[in-house]
């Protein structure tokens, strides 16, 4: 085996140890830190692995307040897929707005394109939103990272010195967040890590 997959497959392993580990805490009440310590919380405190800070986590899932009645990280997960659709959403619609205002030919130009992009985004979020409430994670993650990456990123780029509606930032956030929250929980039998029972 090469050296290369064994760390890899070592890596793994110590993340899936902590994961249970965290887990054990949270059925057992081994302390009392995680006693107290809500779902999201965990969450935001793993999703480092994909450089998304615990700040950063936790202020973009809690533009809905629901996030902090989450009862576990399913739950987390469909909450940000569903944010995303609905953050893709509103950034088309301000797209189309600049395009319907635009009287500069490469202004009309790049909204045109950037509207193209979300356009062909929003039903594959929509899919992807639908999977992860069924507990369906296989190709989400591939979904969401083109979001941010082949969509709001790509609009960017065509932009150039073009302003975008602030929205695009926004979305590209959103889906990189939501990417590395279906990430965290996709692989590891993620029914240990809830409050209540598994389905």
């Amino acid at each position: 085996m090469a050296v290369g997959t064994s760390s890899s497959m070592l890596g793994n392993a110590l993340l899936f140890l902590l994961v249970l580990s965290s887990a054990t805490d949270v059925h057992g009440e081994s302390s009392s830190t995680a006693a107290t310590t809500s779902p999201l919380d965990y969450l935001c405190g793993l999703v480092g692995a994909w450089y998304v800070t615990p700040d950063l986590c936790v202020s973009v899932l809690c533009v809905d307040p629901s996030c902090h009645s989450a009862r576990g990280w399913p739950e987390l997960a469909v909450l940000a897929t569903r944010l995303t659709v609905a953050n893709a959403t509103v950034t088309k619609a301000s797209i189309q707005s600049a395009l319907a205002h635009a009287k500069d030919a490469k202004v009309r130009k790049v909204m045109q394109s950037c509207l193209q992009l979300y356009a062909g985004a929003v039903p594959r979020l929509q899919w992807a939103a639908r999977s992860v409430a069924a507990r369906r994670y296989n190709g989400v993650p591939e979904v969401l990272r083109a979001a941010y990456m082949d969509v709001a990123n790509e609009c960017a780029s065509l932009a150039g010195q073009v302003k975008l509606p602030k929205e695009n930032d926004e979305f590209f956030m959103m889906a990189y967040v939501a990417d590395a929250v279906v990430e965290l929980v996709q692989p590891y039998g993620i029914h240990l890590l809830t409050r209540s029972s598994p389905p």
